[in-house]
């Protein structure tokens, strides 16, 4: 019996290889699963594949969330890197001792600071009948003794267009007015033609562009009944040989009366320390009091202007060095 009973019985074949799931085990071969438990094998081959599907479809969802975050952090690391560039060119920019270079027609001077900026206009009247190479000139215009006009002409079908100065009583023989000029021809709808340039004044002489514009463009954009308006904007960098006459000398042909130098910005001023010392108590102080300077043959002295100094040493020697002009700079001079 026994024998028959084993013999009817069939075995199950071992498989190849399994896959240990708790108490269950499913084989490759077939995918039934062999051991204790209810459960069917197809619903928990379809929970596998479910959930296989959905770690990879997990995975690859933030994958793709790294990816574009990584993108924005780049994006971002790409926009700081651009702002500080252009932060550092600027800096670069304000801080470089690089001049810009000058043109014939456009010129900048981006170190000097303005002493005076002032605006001429005059209006020409039967502009259209200029004649070729003669002088059409405004009414002078006072500023800071100096006149100021403009000039006008008629050259090879183009106008003319200058500006020009004369001294009224220049303090020395040779002055010099450096000045930034715009010059402007006032159109009919606002098209208005403009140009600008850097002159240096030494004579009486205009300065501005021989051809400034085409003589039928002007009649045709610019003329109003024959009426033609012009504008000059004079801007004032620097200025030599003006302003008051200097009465007393203070420079080496006083070196044989006097036992100290004083100097202002590189300019020197020879001087008595006694008669400074008579005349002032601060020159008495710094002169002949216990400072370093008393031992010093050149004493210098800073936060002047060397014409405001010369002045204020002629108002101690004695001369009538004060007018409405240079008062303010000799009682509060300028650096």
């Amino acid at each position: 019996m026994a024998a028959n009973e084993e013999s009817s019985m069939r075995i199950r074949p071992e498989p190849e290889s399994t896959i240990p799931l708790e108490n269950n085990q499913v084989t490759e071969e077939t995918g039934e699963i062999a051991g204790a438990g209810d459960t069917s094998n197809a619903a928990l081959l379809v929970e596998i594949k479910k959930l296989r599907s959905e770690l990879i479809a997990t995975t690859e969802e933030n994958r793709k969330k790294q990816d574009e975050m990584l993108q924005k952090f780049e994006s971002k690391m790409e926009d700081m890197k651009k702002g500080v560039s252009e932060k550092l060119q600027s800096i670069e920019a304000l801080t470089s001792n690089d001049k810009p270079e000058k043109s014939d027609s456009t010129r900048n001077v981006a170190s000097s600071k303005p002493v005076k900026q002032f605006k001429l206009k005059h209006v020409f009247e039967d502009s259209n009948k200029f004649q070729e190479n003669v002088s059409n000139f405004s009414l002078d215009e006072d500023h800071d003794k100096v006149n100021w006009y403009i000039n006008l002409m008629r050259r090879n079908n183009h106008l003319g267009f200058y500006v020009g100065c004369e001294p009224i009583a220049p303090a020395d023989d040779k002055w010099s007015i450096r000045t930034i000029t715009e010059y402007k021809v006032v159109g009919r709808k606002k098209n208005d033609v403009m140009r600008t340039c850097e002159n240096c004044y030494q004579t009486d002489e205009g300065w501005g562009f021989s051809k400034f514009l085409d003589w039928e463009e002007m009649n045709k954009y610019c003329l109003a009944d024959g009426k033609l308006q012009v504008e000059a904007k004079v801007t004032i960098i620097e200025t030599t040989g003006l302003g008051k006459r200097k009465i007393r000398k203070f420079d080496e042909s006083q070196e044989d009366v006097s036992d100290v130098i004083l100097v202002v910005r590189d300019t020197k001023f020879y001087v008595s320390k006694m008669y400074l010392a008579a005349q002032s108590p601060i020159f008495k102080t710094l002169l002949l009091g216990n400072f370093s300077e008393s031992k010093q043959s050149e004493v210098k002295l800073n936060g002047i202007d060397p014409d405001d100094f010369h002045y204020f040493l002629e108002l101690l020697y004695g001369e009538s060095a004060v007018d409405d002009k240079n008062m303010g700079c000799i009682l509060f001079p300028k650096a």
